[in-house]
């Protein structure tokens, strides 16, 4: 399951992309109800998560093998070993690839289940448990991805199978990098979000959906454009009470002419790169205690071997 970041500056909850530094998750079934539920993790979150039927990745595998196999059907015997690597509760996607990974390895355990519930259809479920579709897009289609829900027509019913989500995945222009500076301060989305204003100056809009557009035609063909495309007046400066030292360094950074984004709800700081040996300036400018990922883009979504 890759990382993803979302929003990339304008895009709010519609722009994403996926990022090549994954989680690995086993599942195991015996067959046998005394068996139980097993939850092994290691790495990212470890000490945290919990190890029973809320932990996120068995939640979202019940969500897909009722979803084929009808209410209250569930896999007996059940081992769940997490291989984590995606930081917790820091803006790239951990939740979205529980959900994503939990769902697909759901369907990988029903005979038949990848061509009864195919990508696009295990996309709307997972958009449906995470609640808007930036960051699990990504993480099912690989790549770069413009995503939303459409409203039904007066007296129209959504689409019943995708729930009226929509995805479209277009390829990165190859010059493009990424490097993701982690702070070791975690902020969740919870908190992030409710501290944006329910308005914005229709000025802000407008200039975040000019910039949003533009981000397409930089991160696909026009990559010497991402600087202002990734420019946003939306969301970012809001968040600033929660992620300080973040919102300090994107404006550090910009100011030097590198495109950085808060990613995600933060507080990672997310910088898109088309220039040799940019990311080593990149990482020359983490602070103290802040690591460094550069990643290139995953043109993969989820992989079941």
């Amino acid at each position: 399951m890759p990382a993803t970041s979302a929003n990339l500056g304008p895009g709010y909850d519609a722009l994403g992309l996926a990022l090549d530094h994954r989680d690995r998750l086993v599942a195991e079934v015996s067959g046998g109800e005394r068996d139980g539920l097993v939850v092994d993790v290691e790495g990212e979150g470890a000490p945290d998560v919990p190890r029973d039927e809320t932990h996120l990745v068995v939640r979202a595998l019940h969500v897909a093998v009722e979803t084929l196999l009808g209410p209250g059907v569930r896999p007996s015997g059940l081992r769940l070993t997490c291989h984590n690597r995606v930081p917790h509760a820091r803006g790239l996607g951990s939740s979205s690839a529980a959900i994503v990974g939990g769902l697909a390895l759901g369907r990988a355990l029903v005979p038949g289940g990848a061509e009864r519930l195919d990508d696009r259809a295990l996309f709307a479920l997972a958009a449906d448990l995470e609640g808007h579709p930036d960051n699990v897009a990504p993480a099912v289609f690989g790549g770069f991805t413009v995503s939303g829900r459409s409203e039904p027509a007066a007296g129209a019913a959504a689409p019943a199978r995708e729930g009226g989500w929509w995805s479209v995945r277009l390829d990165v222009d190859p010059r493009v990098d990424a490097v993701a500076l982690v702070p070791p301060e975690a902020v969740s989305t919870e908190v992030a979000r409710g501290l944006l204003p329910p308005e914005v100056p229709h000025a802000d809009a407008a200039d975040n959906a000019g910039a949003a557009a533009l981000l397409v035609a930089a991160l696909t063909v026009s990559p010497d454009l991402l600087l202002p495309a990734t420019r946003d007046r939306l969301h970012q400066d809001y968040r600033e009470p929660a992620m300080p030292a973040s919102l300090a360094l994107v404006r550090a950074l910009r100011a030097e002419g590198l495109a950085a984004v808060v990613s995600g709800a933060g507080p990672t700081v997310l910088v898109l790169t088309a220039t040799p040996g940019a990311a080593r300036e990149v990482a020359a400018r983490a602070p103290d205690g802040w690591r460094v990922l550069a990643l290139d883009v995953d043109p993969r979504g989820v992989v079941v071997v």
